[in-house]
């Protein structure tokens, strides 16, 4: 049986989604409580979602990042950005104390962050480290 195991932010992903929805609720209640004689042009209403579409985006990019390692190697989605690693094209792992999160060193010193596994969710973190490391061996 293949061993697939995946590691997602613990903490990050509830805030990130938590703020989306209080984001969307805050501009619900703001928009429905503005007395009538207050309007938006077109233009700042386009504005205004503009801007609450890219912050929905980038919250969402960091609830959705991933750290997957499978026989054949380590798979890393950041936000919108994948990498695929080979077990053999890889280094090591470094995640110094107080780092937010670990980084992937490749064999051509290529470093690519592992925001999936964050510092601050502690054990977890630690847990997630220990079996990457385990896995390089």
């Amino acid at each position: 049986m293949p061993d697939l195991r995946t590691f997602r932010p613990g903490g990050a992903r509830i805030v990130a989604y938590v703020v989306a929805v209080l984001m969307l609720a805050l501009t619900a209640v703001v928009g429905t409580a503005l007395p009538s004689d207050i309007y938006f042009t077109p233009a700042e209403d386009v504005t205004l979602w503009i801007i609450i579409l890219v912050v929905l985006a980038m919250l969402h990019g960091v609830g959705r990042s991933f750290v997957r390692a499978d026989d054949d190697g380590i798979e890393v989605l950041n936000g919108y950005r994948r990498h695929r690693v080979a077990w053999g094209d890889v280094e090591g792992f470094a995640m110094n104390s107080g780092a937010p999160w670990p980084t992937l060193v490749t064999k051509d010193d290529e470093r690519v962050m592992l925001f999936a596994i964050q510092g601050t969710d502690g054990p977890y973190a630690r847990e997630a480290m220990a079996y990457l490391r385990g896995r390089l061996r």
